[in-house]
């Protein structure tokens, strides 16, 4: 299989997997199916820079990544107009109880991040990293700490 017919396929299998992200990332569906679109549109674009097919997941989730922070960089510089009387859209990813989805949204944007991809989207601490561009012990203390920031909240709930 070549190397377009590997992204094209991985494309088409994943797209709901990608806007999923997307969507955890950015909390919008307009800004959400923007980056997916982009992400595939550079994908495509630099197909030749895949240089291991087996790595597609990794290669597209960080070209993706990339996409989303473009989002949220010119989310800064533009004040956002609220649209009134529209409603949410039925076919946006919630969570039936939202509490822990709320706190992973809550914790510092690089800590969410790395949690996200671990148990989300199940990259391994690697793949996280080469996602990120950080370097392996990074990612595990931003897990790690994470976690715990996260298993205090929840317990904190509990009571």
């Amino acid at each position: 299989m070549t190397k377009e017919e590997t992204l094209t396929s991985f494309l088409i299998e994943n797209q709901a997997r990608s806007y999923r992200l997307a969507y955890s990332v950015l909390h919008d569906r307009e800004d959400a199916l923007d980056a997916v679109q982009t992400a595939v549109c550079r994908a495509l674009e630099r197909q030749d820079g895949l240089r291991d097919p087996g790595a597609v997941k990794t290669w597209f989730t960080c070209i993706l990544m990339n996409a989303c922070t473009d989002i949220l960089r010119r989310r800064g510089r533009v004040v956002p107009f609220p649209e009134e009387g529209l409603e949410p859209c039925q076919e946006d990813p919630e969570p039936p109880d939202d509490s822990l989805a709320r706190r992973v949204d809550a914790l510092p944007r690089e800590v969410g991040t790395v949690i996200k991809l671990r148990f989300y989207e199940e990259l391994t601490l690697k793949e996280i990293g080469q996602v990120t561009g950080q370097n392996l012990s990074t990612v595990k203390s931003r897990l790690y700490a994470g976690l715990k920031k996260l298993r205090v909240a929840m317990e904190g709930a509990e009571y």
